[in-house]
């Protein structure tokens, strides 16, 4: 019985930006529980190809679709072809999402704008058409994936946290009106994980490192698989009256308020 609720075997589900990294392996996580996956990107068909690829050599049914995630026409479009092609959408994961390290003072409106049209706006746009069919069947999953910049700022990431502050706000609107509909919309804050783009910085002796190493509880980054567990719980029967919450899956950090560096 408790492992049939985790069972994801003939659901179809929708992650966007899952190319790479920690999208990759949300993914990765699904497909592994049963889901057939459903990818999009936007950078180009070959990446996107690619992709495919990677998750069918680790035995998972996979299909690509590239698509704008902000503009509403190809997200319609999109939506309509993949429900056409594969079947309906039972699972949508939100993870396409862009950040621009800039202190506020210097950003450029265009740049402010461009990622609050992508992190927050885009996941309106995205969501919009396959909630509409998710309520007609009367079910359906859909993760926001939100960030500790949920919850905290941090210098140069202002447009970035005011996005995903407004999504942590946008999941649990999106629960309260759904709910009566059996549609469970939840989100998943990442903490600091080990990517390939936070390679450079992962080194011994590199004061950012030993700051995240410091300031996490666990005392480690994160590893992009530990987030699949919380994914599959929350794309699965198991979290069936779990609704509007933001799961953190980010090691501790912010349960406490740190420790001083001579704190073991």
């Amino acid at each position: 019985m408790s492992t049939q609720l985790f069972d994801l075997t003939g659901k179809v589900a929708l992650v966007t930006g899952a190319t790479h990294g920690l999208g990759m392996s949300m993914a990765v996580g699904l497909g592994k529980a049963g889901a057939t996956l459903v990818i999009n990107g936007h950078s180009s068909q070959e990446k996107i190809d690619k992709a495919v690829e990677l998750y069918k050599e680790q035995g998972i049914n996979a299909y690509g679709y590239r698509f704008d995630v902000t503009s509403e026409n190809e997200a319609e479009a999109a939506v309509e072809k993949i429900e056409s092609e594969v079947g309906p959408i039972d699972i949508l994961v939100n993870n396409a999402g862009i950040i621009r390290r800039i202190p506020l003072l210097e950003m450029p409106l265009d740049e402010w704008e461009n990622v609050i049209r992508t992190d927050l706006t885009g996941v309106f746009i995205m969501t919009k058409p396959v909630a509409q069919r998710m309520v007609k069947r009367r079910q359906g999953k859909i993760i926001n994936v939100c960030s500790m910049m949920s919850e905290l700022g941090r210098n140069s990431v202002g447009a970035y946290a005011a996005a995903k502050g407004g999504l942590k706000m946008l999941t649990r609107n999106m629960a309260t009106e759904w709910a009566k509909h059996n549609v469970q919309v939840n989100g998943i804050g990442p903490g600091y994980f080990a990517t390939s783009q936070t390679a450079p910085i992962r080194v011994d002796g590199n004061p950012f490192n030993e700051f995240i190493v410091n300031r996490t509880p666990a005392g480690r980054w994160g590893d992009p698989d530990d987030l699949q567990g919380t994914t599959v719980f929350l794309a699965s029967n198991a979290s069936n009256f779990v609704t509007g919450q933001i799961v953190y899956v980010d090691g501790g950090i912010l349960a406490t308020i740190g420790k001083p560096s001579n704190e073991e």
